[in-house]
């Protein structure tokens, strides 16, 4: 995510910060670095100029060229702005009231609403809330099946009819959602390859007749300027409380992201970043601006480690580190929690400094995570209890068994017990005081 942003804006603060007195052609030259980059990244080009105005008119004051840092207060305050142009904090689905509430999703085709519809279903249903998703795009071909298969993927309640009239969809959802005490409704909303009068109108009455409580706009992440385009011209016709951007994971620039707001005047409530069910974030417009910034984000990767991890079972490793009794399997089952908790490059992204890595040529594909799974799972359970006893023999088989080269299984075994091997060492300075011992 904003890869090649973060890369060129990274450059241009390096320049910055390596000067130790800046002067006002110096602070030009860098912003003008900096408007190249957002439009390079298909930032609107009226919310480039804006914004690199207003960090222009802060860091030509003096307070900043005459500070200590200069070149690290105009990083500061180019932050700060980014954080104003996303948003300034993150605002959240408003659902009061009585029940059952009703959320429509909106867009053009192919930006990705079923599958949000089926995320944010899974992302409310872990809040504490029962929803209901309505298959209401009676114009897709296979559109409603697809939600249903979706939803069942998921384990989620799907409302499904075989007319086609969206009103009478929308009333007998909203019946339903009563008579099975569900208290959120979900509505996948057709979409078209381009914005007409006849689906506004459709919106339109949908919206007359059920009240909403939430609209959201579903913004194709990767389209860039064409998404910003299509949400403006959506909020000429029905005045949506929130955006949503899908499709994050892939070679999105960022473009949409940094104009959206400020063009449409409303919040980014949800990014979508993957394709599993468990793929979508609140939108914080803080840490993706440490994101793009290079800062990383330690406190989703916190949350998702939370979210991910049993904390009994992180107990009972703690205890079997502290013994010294970790093994290959305990080994694995840390792989898998980390699996779980997404996409290794997108992880890694929220590390801080882990973007220089990447750009040093680090892979980070998840692809080494796939293949000690093979090794482990082609070892018997005596070996992954006790690799003392894996020999020669033992070795090609397991290989064979994975897939994998000796070499392969040499160079597990040998980062297995040096991993054993540190741990032990942070157990001890644990016990004198020093750093405590981690489960993984």
């Amino acid at each position: 995510m904003f890869e090649q942003l973060t890369e060129n804006l990274e450059g241009v603060f390096r320049k910055l910060r390596g000067r130790g007195k800046l002067t006002e052609k110096n602070v030009s030259d860098g912003l003008r670095e900096v408007r190249r980059a957002l439009l390079e990244a298909d930032v609107n080009y009226k919310v480039a100029r804006d914004f690199i105005a207003s960090v222009k008119q802060k860091a030509l004051g003096q307070d900043v060229l005459k500070s200590v840092t200069p070149g690290q207060q105009i990083v500061k305050l180019i932050h700060d702005d980014l954080v104003e142009l996303l948003g300034s904090k993150q605002q959240d689905l408003e659902l009061g009231g009585p029940p059952p509430h009703i959320i429509m999703v909106v867009g053009l085709q192919g930006s990705g609403k079923t599958t949000f519809v089926t995320k944010l279903g899974n992302h409310l249903r872990k809040k504490g809330r029962r929803p209901l998703l309505v298959a209401a795009d009676v114009y897709r071909p296979a559109a409603k099946d697809q939600l249903v298969t979706m939803g069942q993927k998921a384990n989620l309640p799907v409302y499904k009819t075989e007319h086609n009239k969206v009103l009478n969809i929308g009333r007998e959802a909203r019946k339903e959602a009563r008579n099975q005490n569900y208290d959120v409704v979900i509505l996948d909303t057709a979409g078209r390859l381009h914005i007409d009068e006849k689906m506004m109108t459709e919106l339109s009455g949908l919206k007359a007749e059920l009240d909403p409580d939430e609209i959201l706009f579903v913004a194709d992440g990767m389209t860039g300027q064409d998404a910003v385009n299509a949400a403006s011209k959506f909020l000429e016709n029905l005045d949506y409380d929130g955006v949503v951007l899908t499709k994050m994971d892939g070679d999105a620039r960022g473009g949409a992201a940094l104009s959206i707001r400020a063009v449409t005047d409303r919040p980014i409530k949800f990014l979508s970043v993957g394709e599993s069910v468990d793929s979508l974030e609140p939108f914080h417009p803080d840490r993706l601006a440490g994101r793009i910034l290079g800062k990383g984000d330690v406190v989703s990767l916190v949350e998702k480690a939370q979210q991910s991890i049993d904390e009994e079972a992180a107990q009972k490793l703690s205890n079997k580190i502290k013994k010294n009794e970790f093994t290959l399997a305990d080994f694995q089952e840390q792989l898998e929690q980390i699996r779980n908790m997404g996409p290794l490059d997108q992880l890694l992204e929220m590390i801080p400094g882990m973007n220089k890595l990447k750009n040093q040529g680090l892979s980070v594909d998840g692809s080494e995570i796939t293949k000690v799974d093979a090794i482990i799972n082609s070892m018997t359970k005596a070996e992954r209890n006790n690799p003392q006893i894996i020999n020669g023999s033992r070795r090609r088989r397991i290989a064979r068994g994975s897939g994998t080269s000796v070499g392969d299984v040499n160079q597990l075994l040998k980062q297995f017990q040096q991993m054993k091997k540190m741990m032990q060492q942070m157990n001890k300075q644990g016990k004198r005081g020093g750093m405590p011992a981690m489960p993984f």
